[in-house]
Parts: structure tokens; C-alpha cells; sequence
């Protein structure tokens, strides 16, 4: 064996706490940076906002009112496997002349008492029941799957509203852009007429007061894009003042073909949530009603009960009871429940299938109009309106048009445009509102 050398053995004592020092310095460092890129990934991550199905996708896995339904959707489904179980069994045990007569102190230890029984039972339902019982949970859990598509179409329903809603307001405010620079000019023309002598003074201040009245609805439309804003991120669970990526683009309307009232009415009754969770109920009171009559026979209890003498197993008992249903108004009055709640759930269904096909020809009656309105607008309205203002503006210029027919031009191109965009946020809300009614997109 070598000799131990103390000059090394004291390098090694200096150099270990430094190398020590050294990995936590750089464990440091680690630790700084990954919280720094922590930071920095929420801020670097695109907001939602620019289509409405980044919305939707969003909504889906956040939005606290559906996660509710959801998990109650889980809890009702995981009843069925309980709702058809048996009863757990019961066991008894009984000591009899724990004294033996007065022979030795109270005790259970069953190999000093006289006699100990041991009583194992068992509740068995009349034959059916359970199955009865099972079938009534997987009705209830397709009548909580039917409130969740529910809750998602009426969520989503509102979130393409406000979403079309925001971008009809960002397109309103760049029109209100357009026409307050389009003022400035006129005004500029008319400051430029007015020094000439060709024009009053009166132009150069109605022009003026043109564009403090387009600052004003720029406000309004700001409020209202605020308002907007809070309202989708409120239905995405975000912090309200959370940015939102603009709007760009509405969602294409369906062909004509597609809104066909006869074959939407028939996609209602095969696929809207409320009316499926109502079918659910009905077949829950059907159930309900079938076990309420076939109460009206016994439930027993059958048991095996072996008897200990001292250390030894010498008897064995068995017996079975059953219930008497002697309380027979009590019976038909839950019977007549039965029947009364199967009723109310067949009337709930047909109240509302009628509600809806008459929100669904409302709709289909509104967005037609709205589309035909568009039209309309794209088609007639505003090039009329373009070709009046390009017409009064040359003609103001050279003295043959007053300053009134120029700004009344003005604002038909404005109103025109006005209109296509109320008529595109009418189209969009009415199909949000279709959409809800079929529980699916179009």
C-alpha cells in the first residue's frame, strides 16, 4: 500500500467545496432561465380570436360550465354498473349464555360461551327489478349526455354570435375610418372653394361637423368592441382585458339547397340535444313506471346460519323471508305517479320539438331575408350609391352641385355599406342560431 500524501489530500479538500459551489451556481443559472422561458411563453403565445373555430377548439377544453356538465355526464354513466348490483350482504353474529347459567364471568370468546350463531344474508330484489333499476341509470346517463350537447350547442351558439358580432364592429369602425378621411378631403375642398369665393362658409362647416359626429360613433364602436371582447373571453374562461387575436374572416354561409325546412326538421328530431335528453326521460319514466308495478311483488332475503358449541361448527341453518306488500294504496298511489310523470315527460317532449321548429322556421325565414339584403346591397345598393358620390364630387368641384347633395352621397355610400354588414351579422347569427337548433354545423 502507497503512502497517503497530505499535500494532495489538502488540494482535495480546497477543490471540493469549489466544484460544490460550482454545480450550484450552475443549477442557479438552470433554474433562472426555465422560469424566464416560462414567462416569456404565455406572452409569446398566439391569442385566439382570428376564426371562430379557434374559439370554439379553445372553449371546449376551458369552459367551466360545460367541464361541469361533462363530469356529470362521467357520474351518471359510471351509476349503471352500481344501479344494478346486488345489495351487499349482511352477517350477524350472536352469543347466547355468554355466563353458561351464571358459571363464569361474561365473556365472547366464542369457544366459552354456550352457543355462538353466525348469520350470513343476503337481499335479493323480486326477479327483474335490478335489470329494471340498470336500464333506468343508462336512460339517465343518456338524458345527461343529451344536457351536455345541449350545454355545448347553446355555448357555442353564443360564441359565434359575439364572434361575428366583434368583426362586423371592427369592419364598421375602418368604415368609419374611411368616411372621416374621405370628410377631410371634401373639407379641404371646401376650405379651397370657400377662399376662392365659389363656395360659403357653411360647407367648410358642415363637413366639420360631419366628422365630430363619425368621432363620436368611433367611440360607441369602441365601447361596443370592448363590451364584445369581455363577453368572449368571459365565454372562453380568460381574464377579460386578455387579448384576442382580430377577426378575420365570417364563416360561408350554406347553399340555399341546405336550409331546406323539410329535411331540417327531420335532422331536429334525429339530432337535437334537448329533444334526445327529453326521449331519454321518457324512457326513464317507461322504466320508472314498469318497477313501480312490479313492486307489487315480494323482495326476499334469503341467509345460511351456521352455531358454534365450544370449538365446534355442529349445526347449520337456513332461511328465507320475504316482505308482504300489504300497504296497497300506498302502491297504486306511487303507480299513479308513474303514470303521471311518464305523461308530463311525453308532453315536455312534444312542447319542446314544437319550440324548437318554430325557432328553426324563424330562423330560416330571417337568414333568408338577410342573405337576399346582402345581395341586394352588393349587388345594387352600393354601386348606385358609388357612382351618385362619383358623380356630385366633380360636379361640386365645378360649382353645379351644392355641398349638401355631395354629403347626401356621402352617406349613401356609407348607409349602403352599413347595411351589408348589419345583413352579414344578421346571416351569421341566424345560422348560429340554426345550428343550436340541429345540434351540429352545417
Amino acid at each position: 500500500m502507497s503512502a497517503i500524501n497530505l499535500t494532495d489530500l489538502r488540494v482535495c479538500k480546497r477543490r471540493v467545496p469549489s466544484e460544490i459551489r460550482a454545480r450550484a451556481r450552475w443549477r442557479a443559472v438552470v433554474l433562472m432561465l426555465a422560469a424566464g422561458l416560462a414567462s416569456v411563453a404565455p406572452a409569446n403565445e398566439i391569442a385566439p380570436g382570428r376564426s371562430v373555430e379557434s374559439l370554439l377548439e379553445y372553449a371546449k377544453t376551458r369552459n367551466p360550465e360545460y367541464a361541469v356538465m361533462r363530469f356529470e355526464a362521467d357520474a351518471a354513466g359510471e351509476r349503471i354498473a352500481a344501479a344494478g348490483a346486488f345489495p351487499d350482504p349482511k352477517l350477524r353474529t350472536e352469543w347466547m349464555d355468554i355466563t353458561k347459567s351464571g358459571q363464569q364471568n361474561p365473556t365472547l370468546w366464542p369457544s366459552r360461551v354456550e352457543t355462538t350463531r353466525y348469520t350470513l344474508m343476503q337481499d335479493i330484489p323480486w326477479f327483474g327489478k335490478r335489470e329494471l333499476k340498470r336500464d333506468i341509470a343508462v336512460h339517465d346517463a343518456d338524458a345527461a349526455k343529451g344536457r351536455l350537447g345541449g350545454a355545448w350547442v347553446d355555448l357555442a351558439s353564443r360564441i359565434k354570435t359575439a364572434y361575428a358580432q366583434l368583426y362586423v364592429v371592427r369592419q364598421n369602425e375602418r368604415l368609419t375610418r374611411e368616411i372621416l378621411d374621405l370628410l377631410l378631403r371634401l373639407e379641404s375642398v371646401a376650405q379651397a372653394r370657400y377662399a376662392g369665393g365659389l363656395a360659403a362658409q357653411q360647407d367648410v362647416i358642415r363637413a366639420q361637423v360631419e366628422q365630430s359626429m363619425l368621432k363620436n360613433e368611433l367611440i360607441g364602436l369602441d365601447n361596443e368592441r370592448r363590451q364584445l371582447k369581455a363577453r368572449l373571453n368571459a365565454l372562453l374562461a380568460r381574464p377579460l382585458e386578455a387579448a384576442l387575436a382580430e377577426p378575420q374572416r365570417l364563416r360561408a354561409l350554406p347553399a340555399p339547397a341546405a336550409l331546406d325546412y323539410v329535411t331540417l326538421q327531420d335532422r331536429v328530431r334525429g339530432g337535437n340535444p334537448q329533444l334526445f335528453s327529453d326521449e331519454a326521460r321518457i324512457k326513464t319514466a317507461e322504466k320508472f313506471r314498469e318497477l313501480t308495478y312490479r313492486n307489487r311483488y315480494p323482495d326476499f332475503t334469503v341467509s345460511v346460519a351456521p352455531s358454534q358449541y365450544q370449538s365446534a361448527l355442529k349445526q347449520w341453518d337456513v332461511m328465507i323471508e320475504f316482505n308482504v306488500p300489504l300497504q296497497q294504496s300506498f302502491r297504486r298511489a306511487q303507480e299513479r305517479e308513474s303514470e303521471a310523470m311518464l305523461s308530463a315527460a311525453r308532453a315536455r317532449r312534444d312542447a319542446s320539438a314544437n319550440m324548437l321548429l318554430g325557432e328553426l322556421s324563424e330562423s330560416l325565414s330571417a337568414l333568408d331575408a338577410a342573405r337576399r339584403l346582402e345581395t341586394l346591397t352588393t349587388n345594387e345598393l352600393l354601386p348606385q350609391a358609388e357612382l351618385t358620390f362619383q358623380a356630385a364630387l366633380p360636379g361640386y368641384e365645378t360649382g353645379k352641385v351644392d355641398f349638401a347633395t355631395l354629403l347626401d352621397a356621402q352617406r349613401q355610400i356609407r348607409q349602403a355599406r352599413l347595411n351589408l354588414l348589419r345583413a352579414q351579422a344578421e346571416s351569421q347569427a341566424r345560422l348560429a342560431q340554426i345550428e343550436r337548433i340541429l345540434g351540429e354545423d352545417l
